[in-house]
């Protein structure tokens, strides 16, 4: 058995929590190896507390531009050479993430058939996925392909998050994330108003980084661009209901509750929807529960979500509230 293990996955958000319970399963499969993980600094927080790894080695992309990064990136090349692994798996699939594992000096490189920009070069093995699976059961491919057996019981090792400060869990709240960087993948802000109106008096808070701008009503909390990603995870777990479009944050909710709508304009739930059986989808105006998904048709279609699609939503984010407790 290796002794250590290399996992490379930098980013995104969504992405990194698609991996985990592959992570898992290598875990479960390798139990006194050393694992270490490597990912940009923005997303390490989503590691903490994750027993399944022992290091953290960051990949901090950002400051390898501009005239100064021949001088910051020689002492990461050194420090990742001295990682020397016995194997690394490459969950991200592009040149930087291959070229990592060949610096590390890894004795076996192992990756997946649908990785791109020729990084399939660096691979001594390479696992066969099917490019419209959906990216958790790619993951697991890789991890099978590594000797892992898979489990029925997933394991999403999510830390529990940081309250955000002056922020009270009581009452019960609705959690809105209403941006994606995907085009025509947000939700305007007469749609956000509409939501909080549905939804009142219940407290809306709305999450997640963007430029734009909403006058807020009574019982909405805006928090855009306020929140540490560890404050967001915190606010998924503690919500009543969360509704989000397709998203990094939608996959932390889909990984820590099942109070959850996902709104699919473009995107194909099937491969990039909620990992989670009893979570609901949004498609064509439609609500479906991801169990039932496979029996769904023209989910390849899309449009826009438009007021008029608030209502069903709303009546189930209420539902939720109802069962909350009062203190």
């Amino acid at each position: 058995m290796p002794s250590k293990i290399l996992i490379i996955k930098p980013s995104s958000l969504g992405d990194v929590v698609h991996t985990l319970p592959a992570v898992a399963a290598i875990r479960d499969a390798n139990a006194e190896a050393e694992i270490t993980w490597v990912i940009n600094p923005e997303w390490a927080p989503l590691l903490r507390g994750n027993r399944d790894i022992n290091h953290v080695h960051i990949f901090p992309r950002g400051e390898f531009r501009g005239l100064g990064a021949p001088a910051r990136l020689l002492p990461w090349i050194r420090e990742t050479r001295r990682l020397r692994p016995d194997v690394a798996l490459d969950f991200q699939g592009l040149f930087r993430s291959a070229l990592i594992a060949r610096i590390s000096g890894a004795k076996k490189i192992l990756g997946m058939s649908d990785a791109r920009e020729g990084s399939r070069f660096f691979y001594t093995q390479v696992a066969r996925v099917d490019r419209q699976e959906h990216a958790v059961d790619r993951n697991f491919k890789l991890a099978e392909a590594f000797g892992a057996s898979l489990r029925q019981d997933l394991r999403f090792p999510i830390p529990t998050g940081d309250q955000p400060p002056r922020f009270d869990a009581f009452p019960g709240f609705v959690v809105v994330h209403p941006y994606a960087r995907g085009r025509n993948k947000s939700i305007g802000a007469s749609v956000i108003l509409e939501l909080c109106s549905a939804l009142a008096p219940a407290r809306v808070v709305v999450v997640g980084k963007s430029g734009r701008r909403f006058s807020a009503p009574e019982n909405c909390v805006d928090l855009t661009n306020q929140t540490t990603l560890l404050q967001l995870v915190w606010l998924l777990r503690a919500a009543a209901f969360v509704i989000s479009v397709d998203s990094g944050p939608m996959h932390v909710a889909a990984a820590v509750t099942t109070n959850l709508v996902s709104i699919h304009t473009w995107t194909d739930p099937r491969r990039v929807g909620p990992y989670n059986g009893a979570a609901t989808i949004w498609k064509n105006g439609k609500l479906f529960r991801v169990a039932d998904l496979e029996s769904a048709t023209d989910l390849r279609k899309g449009r826009k979500f438009l007021r008029e699609d608030v209502g069903p939503i709303a009546e189930l984010a209420l539902r939720a509230v109802a069962k909350q407790p009062l203190v």
